[in-house]
Order: C-alpha cells, then sequence, then structure tokens
C-alpha cells in the first residue's frame, strides 16, 4: 500500500498563496437540488449512490478547497445553520490533515484504506468506507522558487466590519515579513471602482509594502469584477518569468456592481491568466458569497479558503507558511473504477461539481486540479460488497492522471484496494481516517443526510483529537457539538 498525507486545516492565505491552486473540472454537475430515500429507508443528499453494473467508473477532478467547512464553522459559532446548498463535503474533509507518507519523486503517491462504519450509523451490514488520497512531495524553502502576488483586496462598505478588512490587512503585513526579499508583491484594491495602491514591488522594499497595507480603508459598492480586471493586468505587466505568479482575491464575496456572476469575470480575464497566473480566494466575513467565491476559483485555475480570526490567520503566515511555490502536478484527475463481481454499488461522498466524465479522463485538454508541493487530497467513498466476497478479491483500481509542469507530458500511476484492506473494524482504523469519517458525515447532516447522528459524530471527532492531539480535530468535535444544539 503506497500512502499520502495532508496538509493541516485551513493551509489559509499563506499556504494558499504560496501553494498551486486547484483548478476546475471539465463538467460542473452542481449541487443536488432533492434528497433521495434509499430502500434501506436512509435519506441522503447528493454523492448518487450508483450500481457498478449501470456506471463500474467514477471520475473526477482534484479538489483542495477549504472554504465551505471553513465558513461553515463560522456560521455555526454565530448561532446559524449554514444553508445546505454551500456545504461541500470534500471541503470539509480536507481541511483536515492525513499525516500520509510523501513519495520520494515528483508527482503523487496514491493512498487507499477504509473499513467498516460505526455500529451507530444506519447502513446496510455489507457497506465499507473507502479513503483514497494523493500525496505530492514536500519542498525546501531554500529551493523554492521566487513569488511574485498580485493581492486584490475588497475595500467596499461591507469589509467594515470587524473581522474583514482589519484581518486582510493584519495578514497582509505577516506576509510581507514572512517573505523573502526576492519575492514581489502588488496590491490592487476595489470597490465600485479599482485602483492599483502598489505595483508590483520586491519584498525587500517592505517599508512601502506596509505603508500601502495601512493606506487601505473601506470605501462604497463591491465591483470584484473591476478589481480581479485590473489585479491580473497588473499581475501580467509584473510577470516573472521562472517565478510563481499568483493572484489573490481577499473578499466578503459579495459582489454588488458590475458583473456578479463568475463566468463574465472570469471571462474578462482568461487571456490575461493564460494557464500562467493561478487565481487564488480568501474568503472572510460574517456574511459570505460562497457561491461567486468558490465557482471564480474553481473555474479560474484556483481554489479559495476561509478565515474568521485574526489568530488564525496569523498562524498560518508564521507556522504554517510552506517553503512552497512551484507546482508538482497540472490537471491531476482521479478514476476509480469498480470489480462488478466484488462491489455492488458505491457513492462517492462530496465532489458533486468536480465530476468529470469518465471517457475524459485521459483527455488532456479538459482540465482536473493544480496541486503543489507537500499537498494532499482525500476523497470518501461508500461501497457496498457483493455477498460472499473473499478478502483477497481486488474491489477497485484507483488511477491517477496528471501533467509535468516541466513539460506538459502526462503520467499516470494507480492502486489497487482489495477487501481485506476496508475490512477492519472502525475502532481500529485510523484516526485521520476517523477524522475524514466525522467530517464527511457531518456535513452530509447539514444537507439533510440522516444516516448518522451529530452525536455520534462529535465523539467520534473527540476520540480522534485524543488519539492524534491535533487541536484542530478537537475543534471539530465542538463545532459538531454546536451543529447539534442549534437543531
Amino acid at each position: 500500500m503506497v500512502h499520502l498525507r495532508r496538509s493541516p486545516l485551513l493551509l489559509a492565505v499563506l499556504a494558499i498563496t504560496m501553494a498551486v491552486p486547484a483548478c476546475g473540472t471539465g463538467r460542473d454537475q452542481g449541487d443536488q437540488s432533492a434528497p433521495v430515500r434509499h430502500p434501506d429507508g436512509v435519506t441522503r443528499w447528493g454523492g448518487e449512490e450508483m450500481a457498478v453494473e449501470d456506471d463500474p467508473r467514477s471520475t473526477f477532478g482534484i479538489d483542495v478547497d477549504t472554504a465551505s467547512y471553513g465558513y461553515a464553522r463560522r456560521q455555526i459559532a454565530d448561532g446559524r445553520l449554514p444553508d445546505r446548498a454551500g456545504v461541500r463535503p470534500e471541503e470539509f474533509v480536507n481541511a483536515f490533515r492525513q499525516d500520509y507518507a510523501e513519495p520520494d519523486g515528483d508527482g503523487f503517491a496514491v493512498h487507499v484504506d477504509g473499513g467498516h462504519l460505526p455500529s451507530a450509523h444506519e447502513a446496510p451490514d455489507d457497506t465499507r468506507l473507502l479513503r483514497v488520497g494523493l500525496q505530492t512531495r514536500s519542498e525546501d524553502e531554500k529551493s523554492r522558487p521566487d513569488a511574485a502576488l498580485t493581492f486584490v483586496v475588497d475595500v467596499s462598505g461591507s469589509m467594515g466590519e470587524p473581522g474583514r478588512l482589519d484581518l486582510v490587512q493584519d495578514a497582509l503585513h505577516t506576509l510581507v515579513d514572512q517573505l523573502r526579499p526576492t519575492d514581489s508583491i502588488a496590491v490592487v484594491e476595489f470597490s465600485e471602482k479599482a485602483r492599483v495602491v502598489r505595483e508590483m514591488t520586491p519584498v525587500a522594499d517592505g517599508e512601502r509594502l506596509h505603508d500601502a497595507i495601512d493606506s487601505l480603508h473601506t470605501r462604497a459598492s463591491t465591483n470584484l469584477e473591476a478589481g480581479l480586471v485590473l489585479g491580473y493586468q497588473v499581475a501580467r505587466e509584473g510577470f516573472r518569468s521562472g517565478a510563481t505568479n499568483r493572484v489573490i482575491v481577499l473578499s466578503d464575496g459579495l459582489a454588488n456592481v458590475g458583473a456578479t456572476d463568475a463566468e463574465p469575470i472570469l471571462r474578462r480575464v482568461r487571456d490575461e491568466a493564460e494557464k500562467q497566473i493561478g487565481l487564488l480566494g480568501v474568503g472572510v466575513g460574517s456574511e459570505y458569497g460562497d457561491e461567486l467565491m468558490e465557482q471564480l476559483a474553481d473555474r479560474g485555475d484556483g481554489f479559495v479558503v476561509y478565515v474568521s480570526e485574526r489568530s488564525q490567520a496569523r498562524k498560518v503566515f508564521v507556522r504554517q507558511l510552506p517553503a512552497t511555490l512551484s507546482i508538482r502536478a497540472l490537471d491531476a484527475k482521479v478514476q476509480v473504477t469498480f470489480e462488478p463481481d466484488a462491489v455492488r454499488s458505491y457513492r462517492l461522498i462530496g465532489y458533486d461539481n468536480r465530476a468529470i466524465a469518465d471517457e475524459d479522463f485521459r483527455d488532456d485538454r479538459v482540465d482536473g486540479g493544480e496541486v503543489g508541493p507537500g499537498h494532499s487530497v482525500t476523497a470518501l467513498y461508500a461501497v457496498r460488497l457483493v455477498e460472499g466476497v473473499s478478502r483477497s478479491a481486488r474491489l477497485a483500481r484507483v488511477q491517477v492522471r496528471w501533467a509535468d509542469p516541466s513539460n506538459r507530458e502526462p503520467t499516470e500511476t494507480s492502486e489497487s484496494v482489495t477487501a481485506a484492506d476496508v475490512d477492519a473494524d472502525f475502532a481500529e482504523v485510523s484516526p485521520r481516517l476517523q477524522t475524514c469519517y466525522a467530517a464527511a458525515y457531518f456535513a452530509l447532516v447539514l444537507k439533510g443526510d440522516d444516516g448518522a447522528r451529530l452525536a455520534d459524530l462529535a465523539a467520534v471527532a473527540q476520540r480522534a483529537a485524543s488519539a492524534t492531539d491535533d487541536g484542530e480535530v478537537r475543534d471539530l468535535a465542538k463545532v459538531i457539538e454546536e451543529a447539534e444544539a442549534l437543531r
């Protein structure tokens, strides 16, 4: 078995600026509009259960977004449950580290394992949890390329709320102090209009950058389109060959002037990007335009996180700053092929709008996801086994395909999973896998799935936190308990 690891919760502002984006996929199916009542009596939302005889292959593009969990956490802390449509289970799962082993070379290591569901979970006895993950090799800070980062900062009136512009400014000041002198930063602000606050400037000239950040103050409406268009122009003008070039949008996503949908905005900047300038999103605010920010990231060769606390953002900058600005893999896709003699049906938990047509797995014109050094992606399946299947039987083959960033040549690797790999009692599986289960089914319960109970999920998360001594998993248990009190 090959192993993989997951970055810490909320590789947020800086981890995303310092890592590569995970881009959108070729087919956007959107959120399921209604729950489904299955024959076993359990309501399930999204992630349609698929009979293997009808379609043995499950194909999706990699996604490293975590904003859905971060924003849900903020909403629950504020005393309200999140809107079902904004809950994306894969982002809950990928918000937590997994401690997977890294590969020796470039590209991915593949990790597959699983086990029974907890006894308290309402599901048929033949159901197993299958975890699939991808991991890239870390990179030393000294060997990373320089960065050219263009920050596009929302200074509309709504950003005046505590925890918005003040949080952004504090994070940017921390960033300037953490980057190398040879890195460079530009700052663009937008409200009703957009303007350049600071052109691309070496971090060695930190005083001017700090002054530019201090000059940001709230103004009028939110014209995100104008901000992104100008931001990409500045990024293109300051483009540094051989460096990592990124546009980072910091906003509450509440656009109300200009184009307010993702596609018209991206159409204006796509020529500037040309897959050389990644789009990263940092969401803030108690009222947050999650759908717009997520779509911008999904379709704009980028990804998005959400932060709500100054201490959290500072911790990310100071303690979790990955020394990684290069790209390990472009357009990465996963295809899991289930064996009809061993698996009756499967359900991919989440990734509803990352689906790719099975026949497009090897079509390199179809976007996958971009992943940087030391990053990982985790996907969970609930699979139902054929009665009497032997422990040695192969359940599925996991294939991963990506392009080498240096020459765009495609590469594939694969790993098989057997019935024995998913036969462990839930109490015996890895605490990190238990965390994945708690996070994924917490999201599904929030969406209306009644296969698990929040009290049971909180207990699972608490036991996993004790086993790993991970404060972020302990916080997950607390958030689940708070959500239960709100229902």
